[in-house]
């Protein structure tokens, strides 16, 4: 609440929304970029650790968000995803599926 003013107004909103602030991919990364270590944007898997928060633009507005996993792509080479786009969460290698917007770590 006490830092409203730091977060995206795409929205529309006059103070937070606390039924769906937490769920917004551009309120999750003004977070992490507040509260965690904000990385480079990278296409090189070795720049991606286990518990990296990564943010994607799906294209159209969409925007998606993903943790990195501790298991790595069926080559060995990137580290997978565990995410939910709508069907529940999944595990799965989309690392550079998508545009990357964001890459967070957070120690929380």
């Amino acid at each position: 609440k006490g830092h409203f003013s730091a977060y995206p107004a795409n929205w529309g909103l006059s103070g937070p929304d606390t039924n769906i602030d937490h769920r917004r991919v551009p309120n999750l990364m003004t977070f992490f970029g507040r509260h965690g270590e904000t990385l480079a944007l990278s296409r090189d898997p070795a720049d991606y650790r286990a518990g990296d928060i990564v943010c994607w633009d799906l294209g159209g507005g969409t925007t998606h968000i993903g943790i990195l996993a501790n298991r790595r792509s069926a080559d060995s080479t990137r580290p997978l995803v565990i995410h939910n786009i709508g069907a529940g969460q999944v595990l799965e290698d989309v690392l550079f599926r998508f545009t990357i917007i964001g890459h967070y770590r957070y120690r929380g």
